[in-house]
Order: structure tokens, then sequence, then C-alpha cells
């Protein structure tokens, strides 16, 4: 089932760590297995939050000895970003097996991501100028409350509740994902792809890297690749409609736009409220009455819409 949020605030930046909290907390029936964030703060120049992981939940279930290779990989991500000039400037130890990394870089990221994920277990979650993508098993409130979420302020995100159907339960096949090596560029998606594999396959000859199998990651490969192709991402937004097949609904954030879309059956729920300063979507109108606590005027969406807004 699954539920799926998205905020913009359009003048200026907002406390929107603790409202996409409330709103996927009120999501939180759709999808119990995990939830994710990817949140949007103010980008520096050549300034960069690598969010990244060295091991996944289940594992510290292992004993002493995850604990010790945990702090080892740890230690090799150090040495590796040292080693091709990335500076770190910060680290946060989100969990024991989950850092956030503020580094200053101005090299290829892709080599970067490459040299990092060589590390034995490590897995980048996002690297950005302005993104933090934050999942992990549990519910918002529990999300939220071990990253340390509700004090963050920035202008945009999007985020997931999920239940899961076709894949594992693990960090690996949570939203929302980032589309590797591409910086700001996050997905989150309620539905399912029928020629995943197919597409799949064709990004995956052409050099793209998939981490998971889950069919929502086709979603945040397929932007970045058109982005980076030279498309506007309302371009692309409208193509998928017409590449992709199955039943979809998802939202798409950049470093400063918010955009979404719906397939031609139109069969996932999506509600939207606008008003002069916010943007909010969700699966259910809840979520949106969780940050606005007045009475508000909602839509559906119609089949095969999309739209962007700007920051």
């Amino acid at each position: 089932m699954c539920g799926i949020a998205g905020l913009i605030h359009r003048n200026g930046a907002g406390e929107i760590g603790q409202e996409m909290t409330d709103m996927l907390q009120a999501l939180r029936h759709r999808g119990p297995d995990s939830t994710g964030f990817a949140i949007y703060g103010v980008p520096a120049q050549d300034q960069y939050v690598l969010r990244f992981k060295v091991a996944e939940q289940e594992d510290l279930a292992s004993g002493f000895k995850i604990h010790e290779e945990i702090k080892a990989r740890q230690m090799s991500v150090d040495e590796r970003l040292k080693s091709l000039d990335a500076n770190i400037l910060e680290v946060e130890e989100a969990t024991e097996y989950a850092f956030r990394y503020l580094i200053a870089y101005n090299g290829d990221m892709k080599r970067l991501s490459d040299y990092v994920e060589d590390v034995e277990g490590a897995e980048i979650l996002s690297v950005g100028s302005a993104l933090e993508l934050i999942k992990d098993l549990g519910d918002a409130g529990v999300v939220s409350g071990q990253y340390k979420l509700g004090g963050f302020n920035g202008t945009h995100g999007i985020g997931h509740t999920r239940m899961a159907t076709e894949s594992d339960v693990d960090i690996r096949s949570a939203h929302p994902y980032w589309a590797y090596p591409y910086n700001d560029i996050a997905v989150v998606h309620n539905g399912q792809i029928t020629n995943y594999w197919n597409m799949r396959r064709q990004m995956e000859r052409a050099g793209q890297r998939f981490v998971s199998n889950c069919d929502s990651e086709l979603l945040a490969v397929y932007t970045a690749s058109n982005l980076e192709k030279g498309a506007s991402l309302e371009d692309s937004l409208k193509q998928s409609i017409e590449e992709i097949d199955g039943v979809f609904t998802y939202l798409v954030a950049t470093k400063d736009e918010l955009g979404m879309a719906k397939d031609s059956m139109a069969a996932k729920p999506m509600v939207l409220y606008e008003a002069d300063d916010i943007v909010a979507l969700a699966s259910e109108e809840v979520a949106i009455r969780s940050i606005v606590p007045h009475e508000i005027d909602t839509w559906d969406p119609y089949d095969e819409e999309v739209r962007v807004w700007r920051t």
C-alpha cells in the first residue's frame, strides 16, 4: 500500500524536518515497515552532505565482531575520502551503522562514490549540496527521533512509509531513492512498475547503477539520466508516463524543485493542497491536515497529470 508525502515552502526555509515527520507519522498505517525522508537545506559552494551506512540494522545482532567491523569500515571510508582530497568538515554518527559527513570537495563525484562504496558493506544513501536522505526501519517518529530530524530547517522535502510487498525489509529496499552519482535528486513512489526489469537492464547496459531490487529505484535513475541529458524535470515526468508501464504516483525532488506524476490509470491516490506559502501533497488528506491546522480545500490530481513547483 505505502504512503508518500511532499512539501515545499515557497517563501524560504521552514521546519521541514518536523513537518515531514508529522505528515509521515499520519500515514503510518499505510506502511509500518520503514520510513524515509529526503529533505533539502540551503546549499553551500563546494560543500556536500554525504549520508552513508556500513551495515544494516539487523547486522547488529551478529555480536561483538560486527561492532568492530563497523568501526573498521568507517575508518576505511575516512581514508578513502582523504586520499581523494575530500576535506571532512563534520562527522555525525546518526546510528552505529549510519553516518552523516559534511565534506568539501571539488572533484569527480562518481569517482568518489565508487571509491567509498568499494569498502565492504558501505552504501551511499545520498550525496548533495542541499539533499540529505535518511531512511531506516520503523515508523516516522522512531526514525526522525533516531536521526534528530525535528530541528532540521529547509525548503522542501519528500518522504515515504513502506509496506514491503516484493522486496526485503531493510534499509536498502526503503524509500526514498537517490540517483547515484547525481547530486540532489530523490524519488518516492507508490505503485508497481511492470516493465521494471526490461528498463533496468537497458539502463545498466548504459552504465547506470542499481543497489536494490525495488522497482521504485528505477524512477530515480530514470529521472537523473534524463536531467543529465538536459531535459527539464517537467519533460522527464511527462516522458515517464509514456515510457514506464504500470500503476504509479511518484514525487521527485531536486535542489530547487518538487514534481509529481500520475500514470494514465490514476489508480494510486494523491491529494494536493496549494497556498501562497506552501504546497503539500500526500497519499491521504490526513497527512496534510497534520501540518495545516485550519480548514483547507484539497483536490486529487487527474490521470497523467504532471506538476512542478520551484522554491
